[in-house]
């Protein structure tokens, strides 16, 4: 990407401004730097936009994380993300609610789901998400 174009996360800022530090600084040093819980899911967004399987396996959990991503599906066109909510449960938790959208094969897709997130050693990693889920306790 080029440094103009538009973050694929929908922040508006351009990628290298926005979630391609995050990218970038993984690349370099293999450190999650994303301040946040939304600040890693909207990265990670990017990423499956952008097909950066290493760090969407290096910022998923060691507890959950699959041994493998395959390839997307040919023809996946990823349309847009919308962040609903984020909470900070405390210091070290937290919950990031949204909704990605989706086309393939000429049917449009929409996955809703409330991620949970833990920050260990400075660094926040996805951990699980309720799919269809509410962030109201």
């Amino acid at each position: 990407m080029t440094h103009s174009l538009p973050c694929p996360c929908g922040s508006a800022l351009p990628y290298t401004a926005c979630c391609g530090r995050w990218h970038a600084e993984h690349a370099a040093s293999g450190r999650l730097a994303a301040p946040t819980p939304e600040a890693l899911m909207r990265s990670r967004y990017a990423a499956f936009v952008l097909d950066r399987r290493p760090y969407l396996l290096a910022s998923w959990h060691v507890s959950t994380r699959p041994d493998d991503l395959g390839a997307p599906e040919p023809g996946l066109k990823w349309l847009g993300l919308d962040v609903k909510r984020s909470a900070l449960q405390d210091a070290d938790h937290g919950t990031v609610e949204f909704v990605a959208r989706s086309k393939l094969g000429g049917r449009a897709h929409r996955l809703h789901e409330v991620s949970r997130f833990v920050r260990e050693n400075g660094e926040w990693f996805y951990v699980d998400g309720d799919l269809d889920g509410d962030l109201r306790n």
